[in-house]
C-alpha cells in the first residue's frame, strides 16, 4: 500500500533548542504526517527562518545538517531577504507515541506545541532529534535552495523498499546523490564521507522496518567507484600553467570541480566564520593567476553604499589581495592574483595567495554580515575587526 501524506497549516512560532540547550525560535508553517497502513512512518515539520539565523543552522550543523549530505546549491546564492524555508523529518526512532497515534496531523501539531509551552526540554524539541531535508528561499528570479540526501532515502521510501524486497529505489537515490555531489565537489566524496554517510542512514532506519540494511550498505562504495570511473570529476585542460594550479589543489586536498570547457576551478571553503564558494582561475597567455572568495551573501541594493564603505576601509592597507563588489547584484568577493611572465608558477606561490585569500574572507565576514544585517556602521565595523 503506498503512502499517504495529511498536512496542518500552522502560523506560530517554534522554540526548539540545540545540543547546548540554546534556544533556536522559528516560524512553524505546516506539519505532516505520512501514513502507511494507518501507521504514522514519517513526521516532517516546516518552518521559516531569517537568513542569518540561517548562517547559525548552517555554521552548526543544526538539524543534522552536515555538508556530506547535502545536495549542490542550485538557482544562485541565497540573499540577505526574505526569510528562508527548511523542511525537516523527526528521525523515526524517536517518533512518540501521541504522534504516532495521532488520528490527523491537527492533533500532532498540537501536541508539539503544546509541548513547547508545557516541556520546553522534552528531546521532540531537539535539534538533533530531527533531520533536514529541503533549504529553499523564493526570490524574484525563481527559487533558490538545495535538498538533502534524507529527502530522497526517506522512512516512507525505505518502508517500501522492504516491503517490496527491492533496494533498487534507494540504490537510485545515493547513485543519483553521489553523482550530483561528485559533479559539483560539494564536498569532496570521500571513502570517510560515505561511511559516514552509511553509518548515519542505519541508525537513521533501524527501527524503521525489520529489515537488513546489508545489501544496501555494501551497495554503496560500489555505486561510488561507478560514479567515479565515470568520469564525472572533471579532467584538466591542456595547458602547463593550469595544471600547475590543478596539482596545487590535488596535493593540498581541496576538493574541487573544472568549470567545463573552461581553465577555472569551482570549490568550497569552509572557513570558522563561515562557508564560501572559491574559484581559482588560469590565465595561461598572461601567465596568471587569480583567486576569488566568493561572500555567502550579496548586499541589498539599500546596503551597497555602506558595504562599498566598508570594503574600502578594509581595503586600506592590504598588502596581498582586496575585497570587490559588484553594484549590479551586490556580489562581494576577495581577489588575489599574480604574474609569473617569465618565471613558473610555484606551488608555495599558489599557497600564499590562497591562504591569504581565504583568511581575510573569513577574517572581514562577520563585518560584512554585521553591514548588511545588524544595521552597523562601516566605520565601526571595521573598528570591531582591527582592533
Amino acid at each position: 500500500m503506498s503512502a499517504k501524506t495529511e498536512r496542518y497549516h500552522l502560523d506560530s512560532e517554534l522554540t526548539l533548542h540545540d545540543r547546548t540547550h540554546s534556544p533556536l525560535t522559528v516560524r512553524a508553517v505546516s506539519l505532516s504526517l505520512i501514513k502507511q497502513d494507518d501507521e504514522v512512518i514519517e513526521c516532517r515539520l516546516t518552518f521559516q527562518v531569517s537568513p542569518q539565523l540561517y548562517q547559525r543552522i548552517e555554521t552548526e550543523a543544526l538539524f543534522n545538517l552536515k555538508p556530506e549530505v547535502r545536495r549542490p546549491l542550485t538557482g544562485g546564492n541565497f540573499l540577505p531577504s526574505p526569510d528562508i524555508e527548511i523542511e525537516i523529518g523527526l528521525q523515526p526512532n524517536l517518533l512518540p507515541q501521541p504522534i504516532e497515534r495521532a488520528v490527523d496531523a491537527n492533533e500532532a501539531a498540537t501536541y508539539i506545541l503544546n509541548l513547547n509551552q508545557e516541556q520546553p526540554d522534552n528531546p521532540l524539541l531537539s535539534t538533533e532529534s530531527w533531520l533536514a531535508l529541503s533549504v529553499k528561499q523564493q526570490q524574484e528570479s525563481g527559487e533558490t535552495g538545495y535538498r538533502t540526501l534524507w529527502a530522497d532515502i526517506t522512512a516512507s521510501a525505505f518502508v517500501q523498499s522492504a516491503t517490496s524486497g527491492s533496494s533498487d529505489q534507494m540504490n537510485n537515490a545515493l547513485a543519483n546523490f553521489f553523482k550530483e555531489s561528485i559533479e559539483a565537489n560539494l564536498p569532496a566524496v570521500t571513502q570517510e564521507a560515505t561511511s559516514q554517510i552509511v553509518e548515519e542512514m542505519t541508525n537513521y532506519f533501524k527501527q524503521v522496518a525489520d529489515t537488513s540494511l546489508d545489501g544496501l550498505t555494501k551497495s554503496v562504495p560500489s555505486i561510488l567507484q561507478e560514479a567515479l570511473e565515470a568520469g564525472l570529476k572533471s579532467t584538466p585542460t591542456e595547458g602547463q600553467f593550469f595544471e600547475e594550479i590543478v596539482n596545487f589543489f590535488e596535493e593540498d586536498d581541496w576538493p574541487f570541480v573544472q568549470i567545463e570547457g573552461e581553465p577555472l576551478l569551482q570549490m568550497v571553503f569552509q572557513g570558522e566564520n563561515g562557508k564560501w564558494t572559491c574559484y581559482a582561475k588560469a590565465r595561461d597567455d598572461q601567465e596568471q593567476f587569480v583567486f576569488y572568495s566568493i561572500c555567502p551573501v550579496n548586499a541589498p541594493e539599500n546596503k551597497r553604499l555602506a558595504v562599498a564603505e566598508f570594503l574600502t576601509r578594509a581595503n586600506s592597507g592590504m598588502i596581498i589581495g582586496n575585497f570587490e563588489m559588484d553594484f549590479e547584484d551586490g556580489e562581494i568577493r576577495y581577489k588575489t592574483s599574480i604574474d609569473v611572465e617569465g618565471d613558473r608558477l610555484s606551488f608555495a606561490l599558489i599557497k600564499r595567495l590562497v591562504y591569504a585569500n581565504v583568511t581575510m574572507m573569513d577574517e572581514y565576514l562577520p563585518g560584512i554580515m554585521s553591514v548588511i544585517y545588524g544595521e552597523a556602521e562601516a566605520g565601526e565595523a571595521i573598528a570591531k575587526i582591527e582592533t
